[in-house]
């Protein structure tokens, strides 16, 4: 069992930056990849990026290049400074890990919100 912690949400102004944590705690040494996905009010969640186990990371397109994902290699920790927020990044941004097992566990979620 893993469980998942987000913080670091909050409000901020279009081209500003926030930078989101989660913590994991239980069995993180069973933890392969660390995801962050987010969603927005009326839309499915969507992943934002992916982190494997060897320090890989796979981004979507429409944050390529203004979100940075990083973990930590015993998997207790997963970062994502976000630069130069737009109001479509507002959502709901969730925690993610997969286990040796295959089993999902996603964190309770931290709200980003974007204005003018």
């Amino acid at each position: 069992q893993v469980q998942l912690m987000e913080s670091g949400g909050g409000s901020v102004q279009i081209g500003g930056s926030l930078r989101l944590s989660c913590a994991a705690f239980g069995s993180i040494s069973s933890i392969i990849n660390m995801d962050w996905h987010r969603q927005a009010p009326g839309k499915q969640r969507e992943p934002v990026a992916s982190t494997s186990l060897l320090g890989s990371v796979n981004y979507a397109d429409s944050v390529m290049g203004r979100f940075t994902a990083t973990r930590t290699r015993s998997g207790n920790a997963m970062y994502l400074q976000m630069n130069n927020l737009k109001p479509e990044d507002t959502a709901v941004y969730y925690c993610n890990v997969r286990d040796q097992g295959g089993y999902e566990y996603w964190g309770p979620g931290t709200q980003v919100t974007v204005s003018s």
